[in-house]
């Protein structure tokens, strides 16, 4: 159990080039599939030691914080770290019919090297407690997660990975910028450290500039309105089982480091009533929200809409997170739990159909429910939650936001997030209408149900979905620990 924090990271890592060194056939697979469920387990494992005995703090080789790097898991790293890893054991399953059917035969191997580097990278990102190891995993995590959506048959994934290449550099230059003018400011990298040193020095001009540039960088990383341009081409020509592994938790990590950065480095007073950061991220969150959910309604691509979905749903979580209220922050990162489900089950459907007719247009999808019922009917239940009905995870995280709001008197916050989910229902139905509502072409009358290997992982999300929007205990319960550590132990 004391191993349990480096194990995390050690495991995926060393299983990477162990992956690249087997064959293209289903060993790397069963690799991958093994480590995740292994690292899941362990994960689960640090939650309940966290919830047990509070924050736990591991010194990489010996060497004690600051001086070295630390290792530190306290409520919100063990709350992400379960997302990343629940999601990582749900997606290497799903990869073992999906990907051999998207991925040239003698590039298996590859994918899943860099799938359990990408992994490592999240995992890293989320457990460091120092920020620019924390770069070092952003850069581990990106340049595979590149490489992964290259490896799409169709061409313009490679100019989608690419266009993601350069975003990305210019948000982890951006980060890298912020973190050397901190540590000329403090002499530190430890974020507990920086959280108590940069108080003293905080009405410098260099600490200001610092807090603008990681901002900027992790805004990149996270596709915040307007800067998510990348988003939607990596997402929609990416192979299926890395569209829904990147969708549900490549831009929650970013999420958290966002968090981490303003509520745990800077601190609360500093990051939002010092600095004006509150009416600029909700501002930034609510057009964001509204125009990528027209976008959404736009598009002829079923992945392409669920990824200008994504883009607004990370407005729903950055809104709540700007309030710095315990109930805003709760709503925010439980809408980062629910979002990491939803949009998993969702593209994991989408995975299904591509594997039945290697395509994704809704206009392909006409009357493609009554040959595959179970696959639409996890879209739809998955839609439902992306919407907000009532007993999904959806529901949940909204309602608190429209609480949180209501707490400060933002009325009109309230009204916009019922306003943007009725938009979410046009581009839900835009799928289901064609899927459950038109007749089937005769073309396609030879069209089966996925097979279980793909359905089962779908469904276990799908489950997750209304589990967690029934029972609350754990998701909310969670988040709402994480948000009153976050500030302090006060609303």
């Amino acid at each position: 159990m004391e191993q349990l924090p480096a194990l995390l990271i050690v495991i995926p890592l060393m299983s990477a080039p162990l992956c690249a060194a087997l064959p293209n056939n289903r060993l790397p697979w069963l690799l991958a599939t093994t480590v995740s469920w292994a690292v899941f387990v362990m994960a689960v494992l640090l939650a309940l030691q966290v919830l047990d005995t509070g924050t736990i703090s591991y010194a990489m080789g010996g060497w004690q914080p600051p001086w070295g790097i630390e290792y530190r898991i306290d409520t919100l790293n063990a709350f992400v770290l379960l997302i990343v890893s629940g999601i990582g054991a749900a997606v290497t399953p799903f990869s073992g019919r999906s990907a051999g059917k998207e991925i040239p035969a003698d590039r298996l191997s590859l994918y899943y090297c860099l799938f359990m580097l990408t992994y490592t990278g999240l995992m890293g990102i989320t457990i460091t407690g120092d920020i620019f190891n924390l770069f070092v995993f952003l850069e581990i995590s990106s340049l595979s997660s590149y490489a992964l959506i290259s490896l799409g048959r169709d061409r313009r994934a490679l100019t989608a990975a690419y266009q993601y290449l350069i975003m990305g550099t210019i948000g982890a230059t951006f980060y890298i910028i912020g973190v050397g003018l901190l540590y000329a400011m403090t002499g530190t990298l430890n974020m507990a450290d920086l959280a108590h040193l940069l108080p003293s020095v905080s009405g410098a001009r260099t600490v200001h500039t610092a807090l603008a540039f990681i901002v900027a960088g992790v805004g990149l990383k996270l596709a915040l309105f307007p800067v998510h341009l990348w988003l939607p081409n990596a997402y929609t020509y990416a192979p299926s089982p890395v569209s829904a592994f990147i969708s549900a938790t490549a831009t929650k990590v970013a999420v958290y480091v966002l968090v981490r950065m303003l509520f745990t480095v800077f601190g609360v007073h500093y990051s939002f009533h010092v600095m004006p950061l509150t009416p600029i991220l909700v501002a930034l969150s609510l057009v964001g929200i509204f125009v990528t959910s027209l976008f959404a309604l736009s598009q002829l691509d079923a992945k392409r809409l669920l990824a200008y979905s994504s883009v607004a749903q990370i407005g729903y979580m950055i809104a709540g997170l700007s309030l710095a209220t315990t109930l805003g922050v709760t709503a925010g990162l439980t809408h980062l739990f629910n979002h990491a489900l939803m949009k998993g089950c969702l593209f994991l459907a989408l995975g299904c159909v591509a594997y039945r007719i290697g395509s994704t247009r809704i206009r392909d999808m006409e009357g493609l429910a009554h040959a595959m019922p179970w696959t639409f009917s996890a879209f739809a239940l998955g839609g439902l939650s992306l919407i907000g009905v009532p007993l999904t995870a959806g529901f949940v995280s909204k309602w608190y936001l429209i609480l949180a709001a209501l707490e400060l008197g933002w009325w009109w916050l309230a009204v916009a997030v019922l306003a943007a989910s009725l938009i979410a229902v046009a581009y839900v139905w835009k799928v289901i209408e064609a899927a459950w509502f038109r007749p089937l072409p005769e073309d396609r009358r030879d069209v089966r149900e996925a097979p279980l290997a793909l359905l089962v992982p779908t469904w276990a999300l799908v489950l997750a979905n209304l589990y967690f929007g029934i029972d609350t205990r754990w998701s909310v319960g969670m988040a709402q620990l994480a948000a009153k550590s976050l500030l302090g132990g006060g609303p």
